[in-house]
């Protein structure tokens, strides 16, 4: 089974929503809102790449998706629905852009036009007054894709990015911010 235009793809760990956490041998139930975006599954396994597809995923990778591909919504009369990427069973389609990283042999890799970036600590400062726990559009990049790796980034850098970019995601049990590349506006490399 195979598209013309879509990745065929199955939520991983068989569930649309990955909103229970086990703490102690105990599970709990983080959100019981269909509606939270933070509750949705975003790993996806890749079933089948499109017909005459010729990028770098395949099939058995694990990739990244939008919040909204395994999310239910109500419809105007307050029914349960499946989402546009919906098929059958457990089994969804997704388009180009609706994945930003993908994994094999435990190694992430960024796709398309997307990079990942760590926010970086709050540093202490006597003279201004600074809310919240991280820097202000400081970050490491930690997925480069290839268009700023051709541009002489890499993992590791430190970098500033646009206001109004980060796309909060937890990989690996750390959060990063997916950007698009044009969200990188400067290498900080050096600057304290």
């Amino acid at each position: 089974m195979r598209s013309p235009f879509h990745f065929i793809v199955e939520p991983l760990g068989g569930s649309r929503y990955d909103n229970v956490k086990s703490i102690g041998g105990i599970d709990f139930i983080t959100s019981s809102s269909k509606e939270d975006h933070k509750a949705s599954n975003r790993h996806a396994k890749v079933l089948a790449t499109p017909i005459g597809y010729t990028g770098d995923v395949m099939p058995g990778d694990t990739v990244i998706v939008h919040h909204n591909v395994f999310k239910y919504y109500n419809d105007v009369n307050g029914n349960e629905r499946s989402g546009r990427s919906y098929l059958f069973e457990n089994i969804f389609l997704i388009d180009d852009d609706q994945f930003y990283l993908y994994k094999r042999d435990k190694e992430w890799k960024a796709h398309s036009r997307y990079c990942f970036v760590k926010p970086e600590k709050r540093m202490d400062n006597y003279i201004l007054s600074k809310i919240g726990n991280e820097e202000y559009l400081r970050g490491t990049l930690i997925y480069p894709n290839q268009d700023l790796i051709d541009k002489g980034l890499k993992s590791g850098d430190k970098v500033a990015f646009t206001p109004e970019s980060e796309y909060e995601f937890e990989i690996d049990g750390v959060t990063l911010y997916r950007m698009y590349s044009k969200n990188v506006c400067i290498e900080l490399n050096g600057v304290k």
